[in-house]
Protein backbone atom coordinates (compact mmCIF):
# COMPACT_ATOMS: atom_id res chain seq x y z
CA UNK A 1 0.00 0.00 0.00
CA UNK A 2 1.25 3.27 -0.79
CA UNK A 3 1.43 6.66 1.37
CA UNK A 4 1.65 9.51 -1.19
CA UNK A 5 0.61 12.12 1.68
CA UNK A 6 4.27 11.06 3.51
CA UNK A 7 6.54 11.70 0.89
CA UNK A 8 6.37 15.51 0.83
CA UNK A 9 7.02 15.17 4.92
CA UNK A 10 9.77 13.05 4.44
CA UNK A 11 11.47 14.63 1.50
CA UNK A 12 11.06 17.93 3.72
CA UNK A 13 12.65 15.68 6.68
CA UNK A 14 15.43 14.67 4.80
CA UNK A 15 16.37 18.21 3.48
CA UNK A 16 16.42 19.79 7.53
CA UNK A 17 18.20 16.90 8.18
CA UNK A 18 22.14 18.09 10.01
CA UNK A 19 24.60 16.95 7.38
CA UNK A 20 28.20 16.11 8.41
CA UNK A 21 30.14 19.49 9.31
CA UNK A 22 32.77 20.32 7.47
CA UNK A 23 36.70 19.00 7.89
CA UNK A 24 38.22 21.52 9.64
CA UNK A 25 41.00 23.32 8.42
CA UNK A 26 44.41 22.68 9.29
CA UNK A 27 45.95 25.86 10.76
CA UNK A 28 49.37 26.89 8.90
CA UNK A 29 52.48 25.95 9.52
CA UNK A 30 51.27 22.63 11.95
CA UNK A 31 52.28 19.35 10.55
CA UNK A 32 50.50 16.41 10.35
CA UNK A 33 53.12 13.36 9.67
CA UNK A 34 53.99 10.35 11.10
CA UNK A 35 57.07 10.43 13.52
CA UNK A 36 60.17 9.76 13.18
CA UNK A 37 61.01 6.01 13.91
CA UNK A 38 63.96 4.11 16.30
CA UNK A 39 64.43 2.28 13.04
CA UNK A 40 65.02 5.49 11.17
CA UNK A 41 67.05 7.23 14.45
CA UNK A 42 69.26 4.06 14.56
CA UNK A 43 69.91 4.10 10.44
CA UNK A 44 71.24 7.52 11.30
CA UNK A 45 73.71 6.69 13.87
CA UNK A 46 75.03 3.79 12.21
CA UNK A 47 78.17 5.06 11.44
CA UNK A 48 79.98 6.19 14.36
CA UNK A 49 82.90 9.18 14.14
CA UNK A 50 84.22 9.32 17.42
CA UNK A 51 84.29 12.70 19.57
CA UNK A 52 84.90 10.94 22.65
CA UNK A 53 88.95 10.69 23.77
CA UNK A 54 88.74 7.04 24.57
CA UNK A 55 85.93 4.94 25.85
CA UNK A 56 83.59 4.87 28.48
CA UNK A 57 82.96 1.64 30.57
CA UNK A 58 79.03 0.95 31.31
CA UNK A 59 79.06 -0.25 35.01
CA UNK A 60 82.09 -0.22 37.82
CA UNK A 61 84.86 -2.62 36.29
CA UNK A 62 83.99 -3.35 33.30
CA UNK A 63 85.30 -3.27 30.37
CA UNK A 64 85.58 0.10 28.24
CA UNK A 65 83.32 0.19 24.83
CA UNK A 66 81.66 3.17 24.41
CA UNK A 67 82.39 5.82 21.78
CA UNK A 68 80.96 8.90 22.20
CA UNK A 69 79.95 9.72 18.52
CA UNK A 70 79.28 13.14 16.76
CA UNK A 71 77.40 14.50 13.86
CA UNK A 72 77.36 18.17 12.82
CA UNK A 73 73.78 18.37 15.41
CA UNK A 74 74.25 15.99 17.67
CA UNK A 75 76.30 13.28 19.84
CA UNK A 76 75.56 9.90 20.50
CA UNK A 77 76.35 6.31 22.39
CA UNK A 78 74.70 3.33 22.66
CA UNK A 79 75.15 1.52 25.71
CA UNK A 80 72.77 -0.08 29.01
CA UNK A 81 70.38 2.31 31.00
CA UNK A 82 71.03 2.19 34.53
CA UNK A 83 68.02 3.93 36.79
CA UNK A 84 69.19 6.86 38.15
CA UNK A 85 66.28 7.64 41.12
CA UNK A 86 68.45 10.76 42.11
CA UNK A 87 66.68 14.10 42.84
CA UNK A 88 63.72 14.85 44.68
CA UNK A 89 62.63 11.64 47.06
CA UNK A 90 59.38 10.49 45.86
CA UNK A 91 57.34 7.05 46.80
CA UNK A 92 59.54 5.13 44.35
CA UNK A 93 62.57 7.59 44.41
CA UNK A 94 64.54 7.67 48.05
CA UNK A 95 66.93 6.21 50.41
CA UNK A 96 64.57 3.32 51.63
CA UNK A 97 64.68 2.40 47.84
CA UNK A 98 67.70 3.25 46.16
CA UNK A 99 71.09 2.77 47.86
CA UNK A 100 72.64 5.08 46.01
CA UNK A 101 70.32 7.57 46.60
CA UNK A 102 71.62 11.81 46.36
CA UNK A 103 68.71 14.37 47.00
CA UNK A 104 70.36 16.52 44.53
CA UNK A 105 71.09 16.55 40.74
CA UNK A 106 73.41 18.05 38.67
CA UNK A 107 71.27 20.42 36.90
CA UNK A 108 68.50 21.89 39.38
CA UNK A 109 65.09 22.81 38.11
CA UNK A 110 64.09 27.05 37.58
CA UNK A 111 63.31 27.48 41.42
CA UNK A 112 66.54 25.76 42.39
CA UNK A 113 64.75 22.63 43.48
CA UNK A 114 66.08 19.34 42.28
CA UNK A 115 64.99 17.25 39.26
CA UNK A 116 62.24 14.27 40.24
CA UNK A 117 63.61 11.39 38.52
CA UNK A 118 59.74 9.58 38.81
CA UNK A 119 58.20 12.00 36.71
CA UNK A 120 60.75 13.74 34.91
CA UNK A 121 62.27 12.06 31.52
CA UNK A 122 66.18 12.82 31.78
CA UNK A 123 69.03 11.16 30.72
CA UNK A 124 72.33 11.05 32.31
CA UNK A 125 75.93 12.05 31.32
CA UNK A 126 79.46 11.78 32.72
CA UNK A 127 81.11 15.05 33.79
CA UNK A 128 83.33 17.19 31.92
CA UNK A 129 87.07 15.67 31.57
CA UNK A 130 89.91 14.83 29.69
CA UNK A 131 87.74 11.36 28.07
CA UNK A 132 84.99 13.99 26.66
CA UNK A 133 84.13 17.01 27.47
CA UNK A 134 80.19 18.02 26.70
CA UNK A 135 80.50 21.35 26.83
CA UNK A 136 82.99 21.42 23.82
CA UNK A 137 79.77 20.13 21.66
CA UNK A 138 76.90 21.99 22.57
CA UNK A 139 75.52 19.59 25.38
CA UNK A 140 74.73 21.01 28.75
CA UNK A 141 72.14 20.67 31.44
CA UNK A 142 68.55 21.49 29.40
CA UNK A 143 69.94 19.45 26.27
CA UNK A 144 67.14 17.91 24.43
CA UNK A 145 67.59 14.03 23.97
CA UNK A 146 65.73 11.44 22.03
CA UNK A 147 66.53 7.93 23.66
CA UNK A 148 65.90 4.78 21.68
CA UNK A 149 64.81 1.71 23.16
CA UNK A 150 63.66 -1.67 20.97
CA UNK A 151 60.81 0.19 18.43
CA UNK A 152 60.40 2.72 21.02
CA UNK A 153 61.69 6.71 21.02
CA UNK A 154 61.03 8.98 23.78
CA UNK A 155 62.39 12.49 24.21
CA UNK A 156 63.88 13.81 27.59
CA UNK A 157 66.40 16.15 28.62
CA UNK A 158 70.23 16.53 30.36
CA UNK A 159 69.03 15.92 33.67
CA UNK A 160 72.05 14.68 35.59
CA UNK A 161 75.85 13.71 35.67
CA UNK A 162 77.61 10.46 36.92
CA UNK A 163 80.64 8.88 37.22
CA UNK A 164 83.83 10.26 35.04
CA UNK A 165 84.25 7.17 33.82
CA UNK A 166 80.58 5.39 33.22
CA UNK A 167 78.00 5.76 30.87
CA UNK A 168 74.59 4.54 30.03
CA UNK A 169 71.74 6.21 32.95
CA UNK A 170 68.58 7.87 32.75
CA UNK A 171 65.98 8.77 34.97
CA UNK A 172 63.07 6.40 36.84
CA UNK A 173 60.82 8.13 34.34
CA UNK A 174 62.93 7.70 31.12
CA UNK A 175 63.21 3.84 31.67
CA UNK A 176 59.28 3.39 32.79
CA UNK A 177 58.26 5.31 29.59
CA UNK A 178 60.84 3.27 27.46
CA UNK A 179 59.36 -0.11 28.71
CA UNK A 180 62.31 -0.84 31.05
CA UNK A 181 61.78 -1.76 34.84
CA UNK A 182 62.13 1.50 36.52
CA UNK A 183 62.75 -0.17 39.53
CA UNK A 184 66.74 1.50 41.15
CA UNK A 185 67.89 -1.77 42.49
CA UNK A 186 66.91 -4.77 40.05
CA UNK A 187 66.08 -2.89 36.79
CA UNK A 188 67.30 -1.35 33.82
CA UNK A 189 68.25 -3.07 30.82
CA UNK A 190 71.98 -4.76 29.95
CA UNK A 191 72.14 -3.25 26.35
CA UNK A 192 70.31 -2.14 23.20
CA UNK A 193 69.57 1.76 24.37
CA UNK A 194 71.10 4.29 21.89
CA UNK A 195 71.15 8.09 23.24
CA UNK A 196 70.95 10.99 20.59
CA UNK A 197 71.73 14.36 22.44
CA UNK A 198 71.05 17.23 20.40
CA UNK A 199 74.01 20.15 20.63
CA UNK A 200 73.33 23.97 20.91
CA UNK A 201 69.68 23.02 22.66
CA UNK A 202 68.00 23.56 25.64
CA UNK A 203 64.37 23.41 27.17
CA UNK A 204 63.76 26.47 29.29
CA UNK A 205 62.66 25.64 32.08
CA UNK A 206 64.21 22.29 32.19
CA UNK A 207 61.36 20.47 33.98
CA UNK A 208 59.01 21.53 30.67
CA UNK A 209 58.50 18.25 29.41
CA UNK A 210 55.74 19.29 27.16
CA UNK A 211 58.92 21.27 25.29
CA UNK A 212 61.04 19.12 25.24
CA UNK A 213 58.87 16.87 23.44
CA UNK A 214 57.95 19.24 20.94
CA UNK A 215 61.45 20.54 20.70
CA UNK A 216 63.03 16.47 20.19
CA UNK A 217 60.06 15.86 16.97
CA UNK A 218 61.18 18.51 15.62
CA UNK A 219 64.69 17.92 15.91
CA UNK A 220 64.62 14.64 15.67
CA UNK A 221 63.13 14.87 12.19
CA UNK A 222 65.88 17.14 11.21
CA UNK A 223 68.28 14.27 12.50
CA UNK A 224 67.56 11.98 9.90
CA UNK A 225 66.45 14.27 7.06
CA UNK A 226 63.16 14.75 6.94
CA UNK A 227 63.09 18.65 5.14
CA UNK A 228 60.68 20.55 3.29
Amino acid sequence: MRFPSLVPVLAGAALLAPTSPPAAAVPHGVRHEAPVTAAELRATTRDCAQVSHGRYREDAGGPAKVRVCGTRSAVFWKADLDIDCDGRPGTRCNRRTDPYFSPATAFPRSDGRPLDAERLPYIVIPPASALWDHRAHGVRGGSVAAVLYRDRVRYAVVGDTGPRDIIGEASYATARALGIDPDPRVGGAPSGVTYIVFRDTRVQPVQDHDEAVAQGKELAREFVGRTG
